[in-house]
């Protein structure tokens, strides 16, 4: 006679089992759903930690990367007040000139583990791994394991998302936000769960406090594919969208409200505005004024519009595609527009709440939109707002493939997928053309590998399945071959300064090459360990505006002065802001920050705990380099430019009788004879006033004048 082994289920002398036991947490985690296919989650782990790995490969080669918003992010770690208000130093003279959401993850982690290059964009690396998990878990709720996992592999591969994921400005945050809102969006969609909706409105409003008005470019596909697919009565549909739409309000409105309540004379000046108004900010420079291309305040000049775009590129349909922008993003652009139109097709027949058709309108509507404004606006673009795409690419390109390999019986769909991945291979060879000397055995090898896959594709009805699934193998690794090479190359190098490109250099100097400003600025001023001297914008000539690291131009050698690079953009001359000594280091301006030595560094900080601020400089890179150098707090004279009207003269002198500001560093953005760049503001004022007052004392590297010994 035997025992039956004993279940926990189950009381003694009871013979009725009980349920079966649940795996563990790291057992389900492992697995995933029971549905999915054994290979499923273990290949999602694998993927994330992949593109994790990736973009912290090479990280702190970056140095401070944008120092400007660097040198906030040091001000947040020492004060909440700066935190608060998005300072461009602790003494809280000024702000930044975009609202603080994403200053804040890197200034917490400032003050959790010390301020460094890594410190700064180690957030930033875990906003692109968590971006590329919310992409794959959006796409593979309603579609299949492989559909998430391409979707997932296309953004993390993708060159400028390899960039801004690895890099200090807004836009890493605003692209991870941006992506939470349609997943928030598609999981409301599957029942009319209110609860989802608001929190998509949630997610959209902290993406305003990210980038304002850009958050709001995904809103009207999204408010409509809601109210005509959500499977509930109109009415409850229009209740749904009004409430997220308060939703927005509240968490987008909340800071906007308590800033323009707050006495403008206990807050910092409002950087990037002309009245020290939020609300100004927003709705000009920030927001309007990129779509018409009048912005006061920015270097490009204030007008605009036409064709050229106001000296910010060609606009228009073909800009995605041109000989900047190209290398970006647009590698399976024509791709995903095709998959995009072959989903619309395949769905054509679904109920009005299909919730796959949805998800193509939701990803399609959100692509086209964000496309046409980028391809269009007349005021500052550059080349990695672009990552704002990247989401929407990748999603349509895992439906969109999977959707067609299912439906491959069809030869219409055959010929779809046969044309995304033939398309995609020619394109390639265009792009890769444009850095000939990079890699050139790739061009040739990519469209006859895609071409060869197209022609597979075409057949799949009549091969086997192990023909057909390599035929669509080999059409997946030619489409990633050319962003696979860029990103690889992005990953490889430093990017600093207000301007950065992914991929290689082009041998016309633009990009898809990196666009850097020099040496990363490192601890002391001195470039850390493993910062490679990069090429690009730093130090270029033509315009240049604000805190999202605009300005177009080519960066001068380390060792050159200030506007000795040459114009980038298609007939823009142009001028440098920039001037001061070049002797020990590169010297700074509008897009990049000086390179400050230890001789300077420690002459400002004598007697520092004597000052509110150890120095003023004009224009904020100018002073961010010094603050970071010092780790002292440093007044950015008038903003990012030099022509904000903060502090006024009068203001100045006021600062400087009571002792708060100890040094004025002469030179930096403004300073080669035009002080205060395009605007003017009060800088050109202040420094004819240092200048005709105080005596100059020259430090390796820097002109200073001690502002607490006049003449």
């Amino acid at each position: 006679m035997t025992t039956a082994p004993h279940d926990p289920h189950t009381s003694a002398g009871s013979a009725t089992p009980g349920p079966p036991s649940r795996p563990g947490a790291a057992a389900r985690l492992w697995r995933g759903r029971a549905e999915d296919p054994v290979w499923a989650r273990p290949a999602l782990i694998a993927l994330l930690a992949l593109t994790g790995a990736l973009y912290l490969y090479n990280l702190s080669a970056s140095g401070w990367a944008n120092s400007f918003y660097s040198a906030a992010v040091q001000a947040g770690g020492e004060s909440w007040k700066a935190f608060f208000f998005g300072s461009s130093d602790a003494a809280n003279s000024i702000t930044v000139d975009k609202p603080p959401a994403a200053l804040w993850p890197m200034a917490l982690s400032v003050r959790l583990f010390g301020l460094g290059s890594w410190q700064i964009l180690v957030p930033e690396v875990l906003m692109g791994v968590a971006a590329v998990a919310v992409v794959h878990a959006a796409v593979r709720r309603r579609f299949s394991a492989a559909a998430g996992l391409i979707a997932g592999a296309v953004l993390a591969l993708t060159p400028v998302a390899a960039l801004m994921f690895r890099f200090n400005n807004p836009d890493a945050l605003l692209a991870l936000l941006m992506t939470v809102a349609v997943y928030c969006v598609l999981r409301a969609l599957e029942a009319a769960r209110t609860g989802w909706l608001v929190w998509a409105g949630v997610a959209v409003g902290f993406a305003f406090l990210t980038k304002t008005l850009q958050a709001f470019l995904v809103l009207p596909p999204l408010a409509l594919v809601y109210a005509v697919c959500a499977p509930a009565p109109v009415r409850r549909r229009f209740g749904q969208l009004a409430l997220a739409g308060l939703a927005l309000i509240v968490s987008g409105g909340w800071w906007v409200a308590i800033v323009e309540l707050w006495p403008a004379s206990s807050r910092p000046y409002i950087g990037g505005s002309r009245n020290n108004s939020f609300l100004e900010l927003t709705f000009g420079y920030n927001g309007l004024g990129r779509i018409s291309g009048n912005e006061t305040g920015s270097a490009g000049g204030e007008g605009g519009g036409g064709r050229q775009g106001g000296g910010w590129g060609e606009t228009g349909i073909g800009r995605m595609f041109g000989e900047s922008v190209g290398g970006q993003i647009s590698w399976l652009l024509p791709a995903a527009l095709v998959l995009l139109v072959a989903g619309l097709v395949v769905t054509r027949r679904s109920g009005r709440t299909d919730t796959a058709r949805a998800a193509f309108l939701v990803w399609g509507g959100a692509l086209l939109t964000t496309l046409l404004v980028f391809s269009f606006m007349a005021g500052i673009f550059h080349e990695y707002y672009t990552v704002a795409l990247a989401p929407y690419l990748a999603a349509l390109i895992g439906m969109g493939t999977t959707v067609l390999w299912e439906e491959r019986a069809h030869p219409a769909a055959r010929a779809a997928l046969a044309g995304a991945v033939a398309v995609t291979a020619l394109w390639a060879h265009v792009l890769l053309g444009r850095t000939a000397d990079f890699a050139p055995w790739l061009r040739p090898a990519v469209p006859v590998a895609g071409l060869a896959a197209a022609a597979g594709l075409l057949c799949a009805g009549r091969l086997g399945r192990g023909l057909a699934l390599g035929a669509a193998g080999l059409g997946l690794a030619a489409s990633l071959a050319g962003p696979v090479a860029y990103t690889l190359s992005t990953l490889g190098s430093a990017h600093q300064g207000s301007i950065v490109t992914a991929g290689p250099e082009s041998p016309r100097g633009g990009p898809g090459g990196r666009g850097d400003g020099g040496p990363a600025p490192g601890g002391g001023g001195m470039t850390p360990p493993g910062a490679g001297a990069g090429r690009g914008p730093g130090q270029g000539q033509g315009p240049g505006q604000g805190g999202a690291g605009q300005g177009p131009g080519r960066g001068a050698p380390p060792d050159a002065g200030q506007g000795q690079g040459q114009g980038q953009r298609q007939g823009q001359g142009g001028r440098a802001w920039g001037g001061g000594p070049g002797g020990a280091g590169r010297a700074g301006g509008l897009l990049d920050g000086p390179h400050v030595g230890p001789a300077v560094a420690a002459r400002l900080t004598e007697n520092a705990s004597d000052h509110t601020w150890v120095a003023a400089a004009v224009g904020s890179q100018n002073a961010a380099a010094y603050q970071l150098a010092t780790g002292k707090p440093v007044m950015a004279i008038g903003g990012f430019n030099g022509s904000d009207p903060s502090p006024t003269l009068a203001r100045f002198q006021q600062y400087v009788a009571e002792g708060r500001i100890h040094w004025f560093i002469d030179g930096g953005a403004g300073g080669g004879g035009r002080a205060g760049g395009p605007g003017g503001g009060g800088s050109a004022e202040i420094q004819e006033w240092v200048r005709a007052n105080f005596t100059q004392a020259a430090v390796r590297g820097a002109t200073l004048y001690d502002l607490t010994s006049a003449h």
